[in-house]
């Protein structure tokens, strides 16, 4: 999947991740950037992540500028 951090919180590592495929919101995973090139989160930054067991964001990994099927809004 992929979509763009809409909030992230470098302290407690809490955020979440809108998807660009339905524009559904979901939390990342306590373990999102761990194994990542990411250091830390801006709101805004295109990303590629996976979903975890609970739903929440995981496996984080860069995104492309590419319309992944974002639907018209």
């Amino acid at each position: 999947m992929q979509g763009v951090i809409k909030s992230y919180d470098p302290v407690s590592g809490d955020g979440s991740v809108i998807s660009d495929t339905d524009l559904a919101e979901y939390s990342l995973a306590p373990n999102a950037i761990e194994g990542s090139i990411f250091r830390m989160l801006r709101q805004g930054q295109r990303v590629v992540f996976s979903l975890d067991a609970n739903g929440r964001a995981t496996t984080l990994r860069l995104g492309s500028e590419a319309d992944m099927g974002t639907p018209g809004v």
